[in-house]
């Protein structure tokens, strides 16, 4: 047994090197698309905020015209702002671009509905 020695003594090395240099990439990968999820998330709520914002606003009835920048303002950098009316309800729809991606990125859209205050249609009070 004098001249016997375990072979894998030393066989191991490396390994751990191999297996982390493929683990890494993973986890960082894993991770990107934890933040990228996290801030879609955060970008539909300002779409949501935006919208209903917009919906309070224009039910007070200020001008179009300053619906559209109040929205504009608690919305996603770069959304579109449509707003409508339809008897005696107001809609604000947000549009905007999911963040970071690009090309792959996607549209957020959200929409609200309010009955205009004080508004009188067909000979009845709003929201009776």
């Amino acid at each position: 047994m004098r001249g016997c020695r375990w072979r894998g003594q030393g066989a191991d090395r490396g390994f751990v090197t191999a297996e982390a240099a493929l683990v890494l990439p993973v986890l960082v990968m894993f991770a990107m698309g934890l933040v990228w999820a996290l801030l879609v998330a955060a970008a539909q709520i300002q779409c949501v905020d935006a919208a209903r914002t917009g919906a309070r606003a224009a039910a007070r009835q200020d001008p179009h015209d300053a619906v559209v920048q109040l929205a504009r303002e608690v919305a996603p950098r770069g959304a579109k702002v449509a707003l409508s009316r339809e008897g005696d309800r107001v809609r604000v729809a947000v549009v905007a671009r999911s963040p970071v991606l690009g090309r792959l990125s996607y549209e957020l859209r959200e929409e609200a509905v309010a009955v205009v205050e004080g508004a009188v249609v067909e000979g009845r009070e709003a929201g009776r």
